[in-house]
């Protein structure tokens, strides 16, 4: 069967690609961008920097700086009413996950039309979106090169997964000078998530060659930087091994999607307004306990790229240790151990497993879970 290998056209990376993207921008004749960001990114000066900086090759530019933490259709429709009323050519997001993800939904409907809940799904959009460049500031995501974009629907209080080829940004930037002032609590919930991209990628049933190589390549990184960027943020090799581990994450599920973890975090994400990465870091070794009934040799080769040594070991026992450097890890990047310390609750679980499973669109678990058995992962994460 072929397999097909999503990626931007051009990614930037490592110290200076700020500069050299916007050389690029302007080489593609783009007048007026809308830049769609956070809060917090304007408050640091952070979005008047870019402005400035596009300014300088000639590109005028908005803002709509009301991205939440875990975007919303309300987010989309804001920022659409600064597009069309401003004309503008282009978005640019800048920041995380959410500003990209938000962006994402922005330029989708912005070519196509109607409201961004039609286009929740797999490549359900006809059009490619308006042209997007996706400036990154976190190691986390790797929404600034992927086809993914997910949206919370706050009536529903659930997150659509939108999962399009339309959504993939035409350039991504990736300058750690942007990232070292990430706080530690986000650079080791960005750090986990990206972690969790590449152990679902490696255990998918989508994997290919390519996808695998990726994938332990960003495990070993994440292994050997994650925990100095999260304790010595000022440290420019951490950032930058980061931000490629993230990365290469970015690449492994791009084109062998994701698992439980994530169908499961989304739904935790959506209803009780959580952070994706810390969820994440959370469900990951409750699912891989689940997967390791059928991936055990695949877990076993994670368990070796996080440095254990797993000679001797039987399939069953790498799985283990595999699970066990992964609570290690999470334990020594502060991440909490449970659900319960996020506010999760044992009688939400059985709405949060069956729009886990409505969610599973796109999912390449190795195992599929019953609803029963959802439930059952939810609870051992407490």
């Amino acid at each position: 069967m072929s397999s097909t290998f999503y990626i931007p056209a051009v990614n930037i990376m490592g110290e200076g690609a700020l500069k050299d993207a916007a050389q690029q921008i302007q080489s593609q004749g783009f007048k007026q961008a809308l830049i769609v960001t956070d809060p917090g990114m304007t408050k640091l000066g952070v979005t008047g920097d870019i402005q400035s900086l596009l300014n300088e090759y000639g590109i005028s530019s908005i803002v709509y700086d009301g991205v939440h933490p875990n975007p919303t259709v309300t987010n989309v429709n804001s920022g659409l009413e600064v597009l069309h009323s401003h004309k503008c050519d282009c978005v640019i997001s800048l920041g995380g996950g959410s500003s990209h993800d938000c962006a994402k939904g922005i330029a989708l409907v912005a070519s196509n039309g109607g409201k961004i809940s039609d286009y929740e799904g797999v490549d359900v959009s006809s059009k490619p979106q308006l042209p997007l460049i996706s400036i990154n500031t976190t190691a986390g995501t790797a929404s600034e090169m992927t086809r993914f974009c997910i949206i919370t629907d706050e009536v529903r209080h659930v997150k659509m997964a939108i999962v399009d080829t339309n959504v993939t940004p035409i350039l991504s930037v990736n300058d750690p000078k942007l990232m070292a002032g990430m706080p530690p609590a986000l650079t080791a919930a960005t750090g986990m998530d990206a972690l969790t991209h590449a152990v679902e990628a490696y255990v998918s049933t989508a994997a290919t060659p390519i996808t695998d190589a990726c994938a332990i390549k960003a495990i070993e990184i994440i292994r050997d930087y994650l925990r100095e960027a999260v304790h010595n943020g000022s440290n420019m090799q951490a950032r930058e091994q980061m931000a490629y581990a993230q990365f290469m994450a970015g690449m492994a599920f791009n084109n062998a999607s994701l698992g439980y973890v994530h169908a499961m975090a989304h739904q935790l994400g959506g209803f009780y307004d959580l952070p994706h990465g810390v969820c994440n870091a959370v469900l990951l070794p409750h699912v891989q306990r689940y997967n390791a009934q059928v991936a055990a040799p695949l877990l076993k080769d994670v368990a070796k790229a996080l440095g254990v040594d797993v000679s001797g070991l039987d399939d069953k026992q790498g799985a283990d240790a595999a699970i066990a450097a992964i609570c290690q890890l999470s334990k020594d990047v502060n991440i909490p151990a449970g659900l319960k310390e996020l506010g999760a609750k044992e009688e939400d679980f059985n709405i949060l497993a069956d729009n886990a499973m409505k969610d599973a669109c796109g999912i390449t678990n190795p195992k599929q879970p019953t609803h029963e058995e959802v439930v059952a992962i939810f609870k051992a994460a407490m």
